[in-house]
């Protein structure tokens, strides 16, 4: 494209040239600059820059148990009010970026892996699991209760019971009956209930 604007502009001006192919004059001139060989220098090194000392010095005292679990903002805030500047907040986050210390500088502990905790029940009647569900009732704003209570090992319903209304006392009740009904013994069973039970609307 350039080569082709350079050929139609040896005839036209450079900006009908331009016009008629659809591209910038700025590409134009910027492509007939001479491009740098090689690689770019370094950029200098601003004259107010901190020292490595003083840098390292910012960082101590960032890393310091007074500041520790303090942000550059509270930091620097803490320090004009008690009149001392060392550096603006943002050259503290380069300091701290520098070092990978941007996100978390505390010291955090570390909890191990563990495995939630499961019932198992290698035989009937010696785990249950109770749950409410809420029945739709004849008429509008009317429901029931059932109460249920499964064995889990053998899925057998081992107990329920019908109210209308929901109570502590009365799964109290319905507990004692089942496990007088199944015979179970005093530290034979384990009760299990959802703290998120479902209330599920049966049509």
């Amino acid at each position: 494209m350039i080569a082709a604007i350079e050929t139609l502009a040896q005839s036209i001006p450079v900006s009908q040239a331009c016009a008629a192919l659809g591209f910038p004059r700025s590409h134009l001139y910027r492509s007939r600059q001479p491009q740098p060989v090689g690689e770019k220098p370094p950029r200098p090194s601003p004259a107010r820059s901190l020292s490595p000392v003083e840098r390292a010095t910012v960082r101590d005292l960032l890393e310091s148990e007074r500041f520790i679990d303090q942000s550059p903002y509270e930091v620097y805030a803490t320090l004009l009010d008690e009149g001392e500047y060392v550096c603006s907040i943002r050259t503290m986050y380069r300091i701290l970026h520098a070092y990978k210390e941007v996100q978390e500088r505390r010291h955090q502990r570390q909890h191990p892996a563990y495995a939630p905790p499961e019932l198992l029940a290698t035989g009937p009647n010696q785990v249950w699991s109770w749950d409410i569900t809420k029945l739709r009732g004849p008429a509008k704003w009317h429901y029931y209760y059932l109460y249920t209570m499964l064995d889990i090992y053998s899925r057998y319903a081992v107990g329920w019971l019908l109210a209308e209304q929901e109570s502590a006392a009365l799964a109290q009740q319905l507990i004692e009956v089942s496990c007088e009904k199944q015979q179970i013994a005093a530290g034979q069973l384990t009760l299990h209930a959802d703290r998120q039970s479902s209330r599920t609307i049966v049509g």
